[in-house]
């Protein structure tokens, strides 16, 4: 019998650059972040193009950041942008003139292409036409984009069942296309809906809806402006969401104290050089972090209780001063048994499984005690670990002993991601909808929508795995380089009988694919979206919950681009004809009628066209702001969570790795290969560690090592990394995402959430071994 033909092994993709390493900064921002910004637009060529567009992005009027939600003003913006480094970097590559084309893709085979780094792969330009792979194919050819949605029809009605096809977003998507997405998900007869929530504050929701009523933050940007205390846990926003910086040193400006909890002395954290006023142009800028906590890897919740334990001896002392016993007793539930938990903890305890000092929690626990606008805010360094959302919990706890939530100056703000990653879940994008959300479906639109929930990224994954979806459609997003077990999920990718990809730039996960691939080419915010002539608005909710409209400016590259909306109407067409209720063909005639009927689907967005055309937008309703937690258990009650301690065990030749991003990317997006504020230049497969453990191992600073993970008894292997010498806890390393990713268990979640836990994964690290790649050749 003649063997399986097998493609032949790529070439080495591992490859080290040439690792420079420069000062760690202590400050964020500045002048450098503004050259850095307008740098990549003259890279991309279009200096005059994407600056004008640069001076329109976040302005009313204009159109929304790409990149990620930190909010703009309410009121006075200003006329110098109000944009960051990372959000320019981001209109830089969508401004760009360079263009994929058939052309290129007929020079270019699938195999060669995957050769490249994710960084060289997006930096080819913008997608200018629809293409289509064929069964065993090589080269993406041309395709129509009529015969693109017959393709997907066909694959679609041939499914023994809905369920075997799955429909995931990503955060870019707008309300009105999302709205659709879901709609026609539903429609088709699936809840198999997995977004990017799924990998980044899913955690967050299922900790606060049933604590406060609500899976979202309840502070507003003015809010930062006028508080007492600002405790940013688990998030860096000098590279996550720089704009929040501006709020952060107006808030110290107003008195407010800042304590800054993480396992690495981020720059965003310590010190701000604001590019629009003299002081942070020639002075010295603003200190930011006034305590800095230095947590191990996953020891926050020991962190926590430690202040709790704190402040309830300080209570004890100057009994009603510290804690706001009214609201306690008004608003809360649970308060007797949350107290009598701490009877069993040891403040010396806690604070050597923290790793943090008992003197410096000390003093954190002083700041908090006979404050009450307390904000907390977090990200992923919290959402994605294990035990993410009892940490959570815990900090909501702490803040219901303050009486500090749903009052001016005080709350919780969930530093979220992409920019309409909110926005997502609120027009239902979501594998377990509620049935409220159900029946106002089944009202409006007259037909009777699945029940049954869907997968979300981890179950769709294993799901792909187990040939039980064959049928993967991406609005958005790089699904590979986004999710974790970066082997096992590539497998389960080439199961597929068809993988679509709605996208702007081309990225790892067409290069991954299914027995068949579509890539379909779509616009950017940034582009005008003219319909029957006229130029289009959509709309996007940002992390505190405004609902504004985005308005592109630029003259998209291609006359051959569909907008998000018109492919899922053209999608819901084709695949469902006059089997379908849905006046398909009037919501991709106006984006009006789409805002039309998700008012009459979704609380809050009444008088929607009205309301979303006013230049600031309007907030969504937050009963929990108002200080209302309407949950569904304690009625109007917010109940204290017993949470408990993890029992986190090393071995002795054992690490506890935490994924990060560089300076020079946004999610899976790599700008450039530096990480200017870690003090790292030109490379990006590096992994920091303590230097007593660098000593203790038997390694050298500068040493190239291999990292492996043994989760459920498999081996998995991250190759050819260089040991750079960094201020972080001994036992702790960090390295970057997506290089590391292929570390990460499909089975490592977070427990509620079913997050992949990103920031908590056991590893061993070796001596490098050139023979390596055999191994991995043969996984």
């Amino acid at each position: 019998m003649e063997k399986e033909k097998k493609e032949p092994a790529a070439e080495n993709p591992y490859k080290l650059l040439d690792l420079k390493l420069t000062k760690v900064e202590k400050w964020a921002a500045g002048i450098p972040a503004v050259m850095a910004a307008f740098g990549d637009l003259f890279e991309e060529g279009v200096p005059i193009r994407g600056t004008r567009a640069l001076f329109r992005m976040n302005q009313m009027g204009g159109f929304d950041c790409p990149s990620c939600a930190w909010p703009d003003p309410d009121d006075d913006r200003s006329p110098l942008g109000e944009y960051c480094e990372n959000g320019a970097k981001a209109l830089a590559e969508e401004a760009t003139t360079k263009k994929v084309t058939a052309d290129f893709f007929k020079k270019n085979s699938v195999f060669d292409l995957a050769k490249l780094t994710d960084f060289e792969i997006g930096r080819k330009g913008r997608l200018a036409e629809p293409v289509y792979l064929p069964k065993g194919g090589t080269h993406y050819q041309p395709i129509s984009w009529d015969d693109a949605f017959k393709k997907i029809a066909e694959h679609l009605n041939a499914l023994e069942t809905p369920d075997q096809a799955a429909f995931y977003t990503s955060g870019r998507t707008s309300n009105e296309a999302s709205f659709l997405y879901q709609l026609f998900a539903k429609e088709f007869g699936t809840n198999n809906m997995p977004d990017c929530s799924n990998m980044c504050h899913e955690t967050s929701g299922t900790a606060l809806l049933p604590t406060i009523g609500i899976g979202k933050g309840t502070v507003k940007l003015n809010d930062f402006y006028d508080t007492d205390v600002i405790v940013i846990i688990g998030q860096n926003p000098g590279t996550n969401a720089p704009r929040m910086m501006s709020a952060l040193e107006k808030g110290k400006k107003n008195g407010a104290k800042i304590i800054a909890i993480n396992p690495l002395p981020e720059a965003g954290l310590m010190g701000f050089h604001n590019p629009q006023q003299i002081n942070g142009i020639i002075g010295s800028g603003a200190k930011l972090a006034d305590l800095y906590l230095p947590v191990k890897i996953n020891g926050d919740m020991e962190l926590l209780k430690a202040i709790g334990l704190l402040l309830i001896d300080f209570e004890k002392k100057s009994p009603g001063e510290v804690f706001d016993q009214k609201f306690i007793a008004d608003k809360t539930i649970g308060y007797d048994a949350f107290i009598k938990q701490f009877d069993h903890y040891k403040l010396e305890d806690l604070a050597a499984a923290s790793g943090v000092s008992q003197a410096a929690i000390y003093e954190a626990a002083q700041m908090l005690a006979f404050k009450k606008r307390i904000i907390f805010c977090w990200g992923m360094g919290l959402t994605q670990q294990p035990n993410g959302v009892e940490m959570i919990q815990e900090i909501v706890n702490l803040l219901l002993l303050k009486g500090s939530i749903g009052k001016p100056g005080a709350g919780v703000c969930p530093v979220r991601g992409h920019s309409n990653v909110q926005g997502n879940r609120t027009m239902m994008i979501n594998e377990k909808p509620s049935n409220e959300q159900l029946d106002r479906i089944q009202k409006v639109f007259g037909f009777d929508p699945p029940r049954e929930h869907g997968y979300d990224v981890v179950g769709v994954i294993k799901a792909m795995h187990e040939s039980k979806v064959k049928v993967f459609f991406s609005m958005g997003g790089n699904f590979l380089s986004a999710t974790p077990d970066t082997t096992f999920t590539a497998k389960a990718l080439r199961k597929l009988n068809l993988s679509v990809s709605v996208s702007t730039k081309l990225n790892r996960s067409h290069l991954v694919h299914g027995q068949e691939a579509l890539i379909l080419p779509t616009f950017s915010r940034s582009d005008i979206d003219m319909v029957n002539g006229e130029p289009q608005f959509v709309s996007t909710e940002n992390s505190m919950g405004v609902v504004q409209s985005s308005k592109g400016m630029l003259k998209p590259i291609s006359d051959k681009l569909v907008n998000e909306t018109q492919i899922v109407c053209r999608m819901a067409i084709a695949t469902l004809g006059r089997r379908s209720v849905i006046d398909w063909q009037r919501y991709a005639n106006s984006y009006d009628a789409v805002r039309d009927d998700i008012e009459k689907c979704i609380p809050g967005f009444e008088n929607y066209n009205l309301r979303v055309r006013h230049k600031e937008g309007f907030y969504l309703p937050n009963a929990a702001r108002e200080g209302n937690f309407i949950t569904k258990k304690f009625g109007d009650r917010a109940p204290f969570t017993l949470t408990s301690i993890p029992e986190n065990v090393l071995a002795p030749d054992e690490y506890m790795m935490a994924t990060t991003r560089t300076h020079d990317q946004f999610n899976t997006t790599i700008y450039g290969l530096d990480d200017r504020y870690r003090g790292i230049k030109n490379e990006r497969r590096v992994i920091f560690m303590n230097q007593k453990d660098i000593e203790k191992a038997g390694f050298a600073d500068g040493e190239k090592v291999d990292l492996f993970n043994y989760d459920n008894g498999i081996e998995r292997i991250a190759p050819l990394f260089i040991i750079v010498s960094y201020q972080i806890p001994e036992g702790n390393i960090m390295t970057y995402f997506p290089e590391t990713n292929v570390l990460v268990s499909i089975n490592n979640v977070v427990r509620g959430s079913n997050m992949p836990a990103s920031k908590f994964v056991k590893i061993k690290i070796k001596k490098h071994n050139p023979k390596i790649y055999e191994l991995i050749d043969q996984l």
